[in-house]
């Protein structure tokens, strides 16, 4: 028996006319200039999508895109581009967005703002109608940023939370201290990267595809959107549990071993198809249905420029943001060269030649650290960084840079209560050493502990012309054999006012 299969008429397809060619040729190029003059961001995220594995799935966005614009293809060929003015609007709003990023040294508005200009572009270039009928390929470009670290300590929580009644249901002794989880056989840290954000992340995007390419009810596409959430968070903590009960009977290095290979090959795919499975009885959305109606996209185009007038506007509002963004930097402080106090009742003792804690600020232009012991033999360590401004790689507060750094032998165990407005955590270190660190930052007339404090008030100096130096201030001390909130709090008080502390080292006063 043969089956026919009917063949496709391409020769039915519309084609792209001379009009469509010229207004993509015009948007390839400002594509082009744009990531040519926003360089050093194209090339940090082409560089966090191929060394971090939390935003690895952001290579496959950019391939997605097209498959969805060719999805839509035949439609599209019907619908007259023509350029826009009103879109200069989001490239405006991208370089604003950028320069924020800038000034505050935010990666992720940064980021944000470059991705929001190439959408720009692409609705000033090719007119309103053809962004009507793109509207989730150019939307779904939001994709590229890297985004949603923020996930991690309420996941670390979340998974904690599950994996603990899991364990004593089972029958394995465990007790939980912040994020480390201890066993007859060894101890656990549910890690940022075991807290499954990363899945989550991408379970975000893949949801969002799969809720426009297989629903067409609002309400299916909600209903799956929030499967797609819980179902990964629900696995990431069966799968630490199961990680941890697997190492009970077997050993930690064994079961390690194995999670990894899991956690990187297979986990991910069977989250994939289980959300998929699912959600297939429900898709509602006919594989050979139109994209759109492209009838109803064809209404008279008003506020109009010529289009490479509008490429060239295009550049022109983009490239004023570095412009603003250089005159910015070229406003750095001049820092003063104190030095580290000799402090009443309190005397300076030598480091270790190995300081057992060391805080990371690697674009410090300054960077002073000491020991001081008092007459009970209380040791406190003080740790003082300098910024005349800050920029990308040089940043008061971001991710691995403060009391921890990235993969560091200290591991955060909680946060503290504040002292004196500063913020406070417990951690543990070699031979399981815990310890207490505080940490306060003066940026312009403020002191706070908030890292989001810190990074408005950086923006604000450097936006409105204020002194863009910063300080780090940060005591440090063993909880073992001693009260280390007293023993910080009374070093604290013997420096003095913390502000007045602080501004000696930038030469705000």
């Amino acid at each position: 028996m043969t089956v026919a299969f009917p063949a496709r008429d391409f020769a039915a397809t519309p084609a792209f006319d001379a009009r469509w060619k010229r207004h993509a040729a015009l948007l390839a190029g400002a594509w082009a200039a744009l990531l040519l003059l926003f360089h050093r961001d194209a090339i940090d995220l082409a560089r966090i999508y191929w060394t971090n594995t939390t935003f690895g799935h952001c290579l496959f966005v950019a391939p997605v895109i097209g498959w969805l614009v060719w999805q839509r293809r035949a439609e599209l060929a019907q619908v007259r581009p023509a350029a826009w003015w009103p879109g200069l609007v989001l490239v405006g709003a991208g370089g604003f967005g950028w320069l924020l990023g800038d000034a505050a040294s935010v990666a992720l508005f940064r980021h944000a703002g470059l991705v929001l200009m190439l959408q720009g572009a692409v609705v000033t270039l090719l007119g309103p109608n053809v962004a009507r009928a793109l509207a989730f390929p150019i939307a779904y470009m939001a994709f590229q940023v890297p985004f949603g670290e923020f996930f991690e300590g309420p996941l670390q929580t979340i998974t904690v939370g599950m994996v603990m009644p899991l364990l004593h249901l089972f029958g394995v002794p465990a007790s939980v201290d912040g994020v480390l989880i201890t066993t007859s056989n060894g101890f656990f840290e549910v890690a940022e990267a075991c807290s499954g954000a990363k899945f989550l992340i991408a379970m975000i995007a893949f949801g969002a595809l799969v809720a426009n390419v297989c629903f067409v009810a609002w309400r299916r596409r909600a209903v799956f959107l929030a499967v797609a959430l819980v179902v990964p968070v629900i696995a990431n903590g069966l799968r630490a549990f199961g990680t941890i009960y697997a190492a009970w009977w077997t050993s930690v290095e064994a079961a390690t071993g194995m999670d990894h290979i899991v956690y990187g090959w297979v986990f991910f795919a069977v989250v994939m198809a289980a959300v998929l499975a699912i959600g297939w009885k429900w898709f509602d959305r006919d594989p050979d249905a139109a994209w759109f109606d492209p009838a109803t996209l064809q209404t008279p185009v008003r506020r109009r420029i010529d289009a490479p007038v509008a490429a060239l506007l295009v550049l022109a509002v983009a490239s004023a943001f570095p412009g603003w963004a250089a005159l910015n930097a070229a406003r750095a402080a001049t820092l003063n060269a104190a030095e580290l106090p000799e402090v009443a009742g309190w005397r300076r003792v030598p480091l270790a030649p190995n300081a057992t804690w060391v805080p990371n600020f690697p674009g410090a232009d300054r960077m002073l650290m000491a020991r001081y012991v008092d007459g009970q033999g209380r040791a406190v360590d003080l740790a003082v960084a300098v910024f005349a401004t800050q920029h990308e790689g040089k940043e008061l507060v971001g991710f691995g840079i403060g009391p921890i750094r990235e993969n560091d032998r200290w591991v955060r165990i909680e946060d503290l209560p504040a002292l004196s407005g500063g913020h406070a955590l417990r951690m543990i270190g070699p031979g399981r050493v815990e310890r207490e660190t505080v940490s306060w930052y003066r940026v312009g007339d403020t002191l706070t502990g908030s890292d989001n404090r810190v990074k408005f008030e950086t923006l604000k100096a450097k936006m409105l012309g204020g002194n863009q130096a910063g300080v780090a201030v940060l005591l440090s001390a063993e909880r073992e054999h001693m009260d280390s909130r007293g023993a910080i709090s009374d070093l604290l008080d013997a420096l003095g006012p913390l502000e007045a502390f602080a501004d000696r080292f930038s030469g705000a006063r």
